[in-house]
């Protein structure tokens, strides 16, 4: 099962936004392993199907410190948008050492592959205003997420549920669903297909389904973080941009080439 996002979905939503609002011409910033590898192509894929350019990649070491000599190859690139295909510390500190090279004050902007509102919290809304990225869930969106973010940040020292919180929660919860319909937890694969025949229902992500190929579908959205004034108390930190309705969220069944699905 695999719920949440994946690197298509992050690529589909962001890269093809950016591309329709004039974001055309791409430079990579990318970690070196297989999670940077997959969200540069499918991004670039996105990126030249929707008629825009990569003008060209560079890949660090996985939780470097010195972002310089890649941030001045993409400064020199001249491409409109900085891709940051990384995640966690790499995100942050990319993002911080850009702000000291003037990157966007130079007229780049940055483009957030992955990025958590964990992140953000943690960059402050000074640096991170404007970014944008897709996430698959927001704690501020509904009643239900606000109650379930409420829970959390006092379970958890005031600190709010990113999406692959949520995400756990809800995927946690079906299947625990899935074994109450078999009244057992002995067979694996019974569960497993018990969870696929189940809608799925809670209260963060609400109805959907999971397809043959263990990929559990609902809608993403494309956030853009707040500048600092428009924050109005703690952890107010997205407006949401778009929403990617479910069935073109995440990459189609057919193109997937999953053994599961026939492929």
């Amino acid at each position: 099962m695999h719920w949440t996002y994946d690197t298509w979905a992050l690529a589909n939503g962001t890269g093809k936004a950016i591309v329709k609002s004039g974001g055309t011409t791409w430079f990579f910033l990318t970690a070196d392993y297989a999670f940077g590898h997959a969200l540069e192509r499918d991004t670039s894929a996105v990126v030249e199907a929707n008629g825009g350019k990569v003008l060209g990649k560079v890949r660090h070491p996985l939780n470097t410190n010195d972002f310089s000599s890649f941030l001045l190859q993409a400064q020199s690139s001249k491409a409109k948008i900085v891709g940051l295909a990384n995640a966690g510390g790499d995100t942050i500190n990319s993002i911080k050492q850009a702000a000291e090279f003037g990157i966007v004050k130079g007229g780049q902007n940055l483009a957030g592959l992955l990025v958590f509102i964990t992140d953000v919290n943690s960059l402050g809304l000074q640096t991170a205003q404007g970014l944008i990225m897709t996430e698959a869930w927001y704690w501020d969106m509904t009643d239900a997420n606000r109650a379930f973010a409420k829970k959390f940040s006092a379970a958890l020292g005031g600190h709010y549920p990113t999406m692959v919180q949520a995400g756990v929660y809800a995927a946690v919860l079906h299947y625990l669903k899935a074994v109450e319909a078999l009244k057992s937890d002995a067979d694996g694969k019974a569960v497993v297909d018990k969870m696929k025949e189940l809608p799925t229902d809670d209260p963060l992500f609400g109805k959907g389904l999971i397809r043959a190929d263990g990929r559990k579908i609902h809608d993403m959205y494309l956030f853009e973080v707040k500048k600092p004034e428009e924050s109005k108390h703690p952890w107010d930190y997205y407006k949401l941009r778009a929403t990617i309705p479910a069935a073109e969220a995440f990459r189609p069944l057919k193109d997937g080439g999953c053994v599961l699905a026939g492929g």
